[in-house]
């Protein structure tokens, strides 16, 4: 699995609007894309700094995506307010374990 990072230099006062443009259109559209595997999107909502991690099955999977993704990156971008370009980084994945909760 490989996993591209997006961080964002987002306006505090524009995250929810992010959040909800993340939550439907950005997952939508990524889940139309070959070999997406999921999103994980995480906020500093007071400085509005924002980290979106896609998951991919495959590198050349993750690469063939990448024009996609960068148009879906300057929706989000702009969604939020984001001054700056986004940075973007890529990696293999080498552990991944989701715990599920245990409710008493």
């Amino acid at each position: 699995m490989f996993a591209r990072a997006s961080t964002l230099e987002a306006s505090p006062g524009q995250v929810e609007e992010g959040i909800v443009k993340l939550e439907h259109e950005t997952f939508d559209a990524l889940q139309h894309i070959d070999g997406f595997s999921g999103i994980i999107g995480c906020v500093d909502r007071a400085s509005g700094r924002t980290l979106i991690l896609t998951l991919w099955e495959t590198e050349d999977a993750m690469r063939a995506s990448e024009e996609q993704a960068n148009q879906l990156r300057r929706d989000a971008a702009g969604s939020m307010g984001a001054g700056a370009e986004p940075s973007v980084e890529r990696y293999e994945v080498v552990l991944q374990e989701l715990r599920t909760p245990v409710h008493a």
